[in-house]
């Protein structure tokens, strides 16, 4: 394991790496975030993903779910991400869940933190609701176009936010995985205990100019 995970090991030392086999997280949603994150984070060494999507692949997801191929078209999602993920790390537990969400809150898994990688608001606000009742940390993560926001939630919730059923737009490939890559960077170092900041909104985009500009907000705490 120590050669597999030898320039990680590095960076926090074996004890740390050790420790995240013992973690346990779930990430709600394989599509463009998801897929993303499951690759990142499925091949850290992360003892148990639960990965949950009731969807299966369409021809035009791919262009941005970078766990698919024309050729896994009507398959399952998480299904389909969990068998890549599992074929690149062994030391790493994939759980796929083909249902919604609110299903699957109702098996009351516990896990040291959920990530969100779905597509809308309503989901994300129920997210925050079953996180809020169980004490668990989320992070949020959305796209639009070559936009995109990612926040740890800790002790502030979702309240600041507008809940309708807004579709996105057109979506960039990269920004998905730019935005992807933040999040898993953020629950990596919170696994590991590494210093992050919580409960601070960064919003993501590029300028008239093409500059990529940042910009951060304090959530709210309830």
């Amino acid at each position: 394991m120590n050669r597999y995970f030898h320039r990680q090991i590095q960076l926090w030392g074996e004890e740390k790496q050790n420790d995240l086999q013992k973690k346990s997280i779930a990430i709600i949603g394989a599509g463009g975030l998801g897929s993303s994150l499951a690759i990142a984070l499925g091949s850290s060494g992360i003892g148990t993903i639960h990965l949950v999507d009731f969807d299966h692949i369409e021809v035009h997801n791919i262009h941005r779910q970078i766990a698919f191929t024309t050729a896994d078209e009507g398959k399952s999602k998480a299904k389909t991400a969990s068998r890549l993920v599992e074929n690149r790390c062994p030391y790493t537990k994939i759980i796929a869940y083909e249902e919604d969400f609110e299903t699957f809150s109702t098996r009351d898994i516990q896990v040291d933190i959920m990530i969100d990688a779905t597509d809308n608001l309503p989901v994300r606000a129920a997210i925050d609701k079953y996180a809020t009742k169980t004490n668990t940390p989320w992070i949020y993560g959305s796209v639009e176009a070559f936009n995109g926001q990612v926040c740890f939630f800790d002790k502030s919730d979702f309240s600041a936010f507008k809940i309708t059923n807004k579709k996105p737009e057109g979506i960039a490939a990269p920004i998905v995985m730019h935005i992807a890559s933040l999040q898993a960077n953020l629950a990596l170092r919170y696994l590991v205990e590494l210093p992050l900041k919580k409960d601070l909104l960064y919003y993501l985009y590029f300028d008239e100019d093409g500059e990529l500009q940042t910009q951060k907000f304090k959530m709210p705490i309830h």
